[in-house]
């Protein structure tokens, strides 16, 4: 039987959640009963149930009907372990369905294989890698932390025409427009942490939350600074969870403890910081908003070097109109 379609509407469905599922990846799970989806579950909430468990509480509401021949679709290996949640394979087990078919293997490293092992143990067929590269690309963040270690890092700027960020003397004003600030919002939402500096902070006093019309788990706030005693009343420490952080090792810094529950970070800072994470090669996005005016000889260069983007193999995914701006999405190759 070809599960591609049933496979594509969980991903899809399971989508919707992303803002309030992250951390956690997105997760979504059908019940199919001679080809119909008589039952839908969705991973919707951090430290809610998961996505299976909704699913099968959906089947106990269907009544006592005896029902053969069920088929449990997953896009992403059932857990098995406990965390927030009792281990998900136990659950299917007991359902007595004996038939799953999987998008992706979890590359949780908790998870990462045994959840099908311990099904197939207790006589139930699992398919795996179905529409694998679409299942994967819903939880891009996700996989990125657990494969390479470390999350996955997008670096937000928004410049002149002519590559400029602020005047010298430290004036700053709105360099794009209220389309791009808006897209800025959305980007913010999906991560799991902003980062920034001290000079942002004091300077241009930003709130750095995700201002959006729906619910969302805001992104942690990030503050690289060796800065003691900050004024408690800018934005920045407003009604959210932040943290500062005095180490100056970027690599040390990603890749220490506190970043162990986040698969992204967008960084948001001026151009000493934006260029100290090129160096050291510690972006996987780069986003570009360019307005259409340029700030002239008095203003900062983003970039060290003209050539800061070609070096570190930087290529453009995407570039289209926002409003009277450019966005460009360049990524790291």
């Amino acid at each position: 039987m070809d599960y591609s379609k049933y496979m594509e509407h969980a991903i899809n469905m399971a989508s919707e959640f992303k803002y309030t599922a992250k951390p956690n990846p997105v997760v979504g799970a059908l019940i199919l009963e001679q080809g119909q989806i008589i039952c839908e579950g969705f991973h919707e909430n951090y430290g809610g149930p998961h996505a299976e468990v909704n699913c099968l509480e959906q089947l106990k509401k269907l009544g006592n009907k005896q029902r053969e021949n069920l088929t449990l679709i997953c896009t992403l290996e059932p857990c098995n372990h406990f965390g927030k949640t009792p281990p998900c394979t136990d659950q299917i087990i007991k359902s007595g369905i004996k038939n799953v078919v999987i998008g992706s293997v979890d590359p949780n490293p908790k998870v990462s294989g045994s959840g099908i092992k311990k099904m197939e143990e207790n006589g139930i067929t699992v398919t795996r890698g179905i529409l694998d590269k679409e299942a994967r690309k819903i939880n891009e963040y996700f996989f990125y932390k657990h494969e390479k270690k470390r999350p996955f890092i997008t670096i937000k700027i928004a410049s002149s025409k002519d590559g400029k960020s602020y005047d010298a003397d430290g004036t700053t004003t709105w360099i794009t427009s209220e389309d791009s600030r808006s897209d800025v919002q959305l980007m913010r939402a999906e991560h799991d942490a902003i980062l920034t500096g001290g000079n942002t902070v004091r300077n241009d006093n930003p709130r750095m939350n995700a201002r959006v019309n729906f619910p969302i788990n805001q992104p942690k706030k990030i503050l690289l600074s060796s800065q003691d005693d900050w004024d408690m009343n800018l934005n920045f420490f407003q009604n959210s969870d932040f943290e500062i952080i005095k180490e100056t090792n970027l690599t040390k810094i990603i890749g220490s403890s506190f970043f162990q529950n986040i698969n992204s970070v967008m960084v948001e800072a001026g151009p000493k910081l934006v260029n100290a994470f090129l160096k050291n090669e510690l972006c996987d996005r780069l986003i570009i908003y360019q307005s259409q005016n340029d700030l002239g000889s008095n203003g900062i260069n983003w970039f060290e070097n003209e050539d800061r983007i070609d070096k570190y193999g930087f290529k453009i995914k995407s570039n289209y109109t926002i409003g009277p701006d450019v966005k460009m999405v360049l990524e790291n190759e």
